[in-house]
């Protein structure tokens, strides 16, 4: 990888990791700032951000790395680390989305109140898994502009790919890319919303097992591909870093947190004219 990625990293670099605290985030943050990359680390957490700070100052990182609170679903917030690189960064190179929520609830008490609430864990999960990544790219596009190499890594989950969704129609919208705009995404997310309020997934072609997470990561795969096209001097990339062990699976996974942040720190770091809105399931290609 250092020697794929040698030219990229021949000037210095500015990048920012949602989520970075922890897990993959924080695996991340060290691996890009252990190359030499200014890292920005975020967490909704304030205190849980400067630990991991701390953390990667015991890996001689102190220097590289640096925190500033951030909440993917308060646009306020988003505004605030907007402002905040402007201040202490001269542009900003990468920008690696990792901040996600599983959109499901273990407990059959919680589950039931939330159905009771219309679905209120469901919004948070497309609120955190597709619009905090196009919060994020809406207001960090401009400061990656000022790049020479300007890429986003959007981190998502084979659960996401669309052989996950059952209906034709609507993996139809997704897979129409001449046609696939933010509008019609947000149509379809919202008749998805709509259509688990009134108990429909089956019916209406939608996943039932983690149908959240699934859809929600499959509107952010698509967005990759939209934004794209939007920003054609830029790499927007979906990575997916394979069967981790993180909290969100109970640490169950087949992967150790470094194995799977490698996968994103390697399309982070490709060489200058790299490819786009592709999907690596780890370090390979294929169809999203």
């Amino acid at each position: 990888m250092a020697e794929a990625s040698s030219n990229f990293l021949a000037t210095k670099r500015y990048a920012v990791v949602t989520r970075g605290n922890k897990g993959i985030g924080f695996e991340i943050c060290r691996q890009l700032a252990s190359k030499g990359v200014i890292v920005l680390v975020t967490a909704r957490d304030e205190k849980k951000g400067l630990e991991a700070v701390e953390r990667l100052g015991h890996y001689g990182l102190s220097h590289l790395v640096l925190f500033h609170r951030l909440d993917v679903t308060d646009p306020a917030s988003i505004a605030s680390l907007a402002n905040f690189i402007t201040t202490q960064f001269p542009k900003l190179d990468i920008l690696v989305n990792n901040a996600g929520t599983a959109g499901a609830v273990k407990d059959p008490d919680a589950f039931s109140r939330a159905v009771k609430l219309a679905g209120g864990w469901v919004e948070e999960c497309v609120n955190t898994n597709y619009y905090g990544v196009k919060r994020m790219a809406e207001a960090l596009v401009p400061l990656l502009q000022l790049s020479d190499s300007p890429r986003i890594v959007n981190v998502t989950s084979l659960l996401g790919t669309l052989k996950n969704v059952p209906g034709e129609s609507v993996k139809g919208v997704l897979l129409d890319v001449n046609r696939l705009t933010e509008e019609r995404l947000d149509e379809l997310l919202n008749k998805f919303l709509k259509d688990f309020k009134e108990g429909w997934l089956d019916k209406e072609g939608w996943p039932v097992y983690q149908s959240a997470y699934i859809v929600s990561k499959a509107a952010m795969n698509a967005y990759t591909r939209i934004l794209a096209k939007k920003c054609p001097r830029f790499m927007i990339n979906c990575v997916s870093p394979g069967f981790v062990m993180t909290d969100m699976n109970c640490n169950v996974g087949l992967l150790t947190v470094a194995e799977g942040a490698e996968s994103c720190v390697r399309v982070a770091l490709l060489p200058h004219g790299g490819p786009s809105a592709l999907y690596f399931s780890r370090n390979h290609v294929t169809t999203f």
